[in-house]
């Protein structure tokens, strides 16, 4: 299969490296378009042929996956709608549901896509749409890709803003609680470095832990925290600051807003 990738950003570019470094597809089986010409210039730099214009990317593929930003998408899907019979169509265009992509670009096939970044270390989280009008071997083609670059799960599209607020934002958050443990180590000594690579590490180890042994995370956390430890009087820090609460404030927020 040929596939053209529309928006070289940050989500595009995590897509089509991870497919490459994870050998999912061959890089001559992926063709690039971008307007912004440095990312024109960093997709040529990878090796990817870059096309010229979107109609010219399209043409030349067999399925368009297209990684714009959502007040790019409609006038690119009315731009290339022309093009796109017999061809499958990609997006992961966040909040933009497929209805919707049908009023640009017609009775086009679509399989909608939520990813996450982590996509370009081959850990990404994707969820696929299960409602998808995508043929059969399509569906496979993808699902084996990009389980070569993390995990898939079909899910039906009108759980999409909930994966949006979860596994779309989480690395956001992850992030966050990783430079926040991180600046405590430091706060207490540590040099930088040193206290990122634990910080980072620890979260991996962890999450780890939790997927290989299929072990609740309270199990965990309760494996750690002996009777008048210290981590315990850490965990009790979390609760007077409403540490579980914010977390799911934030995906609650998140997924309200790409329901907008």
């Amino acid at each position: 299969m040929k596939l053209g990738v529309i928006g070289f950003g940050n989500m595009g570019c995590a897509i089509a490296k991870g497919f490459v470094n994870k050998n999912a597809m061959d890089i001559k089986d992926i063709g690039i378009f971008d307007t912004y010409s440095k990312s024109r210039e960093k997709a040529k730099e990878d090796g990817f042929f870059v096309y010229s214009d979107e109609e010219e990317l399209v043409k030349s593929c067999d399925a368009v996956l297209v990684a714009v930003k959502p007040i790019h998408a409609k006038s690119l899907f009315e731009k290339i709608s022309k093009y796109l019979d017999g061809k499958l169509v990609v997006s992961i265009v966040a909040g933009l549901e497929s209805e919707v992509i049908r009023s640009y670009i017609g009775e086009q096939r679509i399989l909608r896509i939520m990813p996450n970044t982590p996509a370009l270390v081959g850990e990404g989280v994707f969820a696929l749409d299960s409602d998808s009008n995508a043929t059969d071997e399509e569906k496979k083609i993808f699902e084996d890709a990009f389980f070569k670059i993390g995990t898939v799960e079909w899910v039906e599209e009108r759980l999409f803003p909930v994966v949006t607020g979860l596994s779309g934002g989480g690395p956001a958050y992850v992030a966050i609680f990783i430079e926040a443990l991180a600046d405590a180590g430091v706060l207490h000594g540590l040099k930088r470095d040193v206290a990122l690579k634990m910080a980072a590490k620890t979260v991996l180890g962890s999450a780890a832990q939790i997927l290989e042994t299929n072990i609740h995370p309270a199990v965990l956390k309760d494996m750690v925290c002996s009777p008048a430890g210290t981590t315990i009087e850490g965990v009790k820090a979390l609760e007077d600051y409403s540490f579980r609460a914010g977390v799911i404030e934030a995906v609650s927020k998140a997924t309200l807003k790409s329901m907008k």
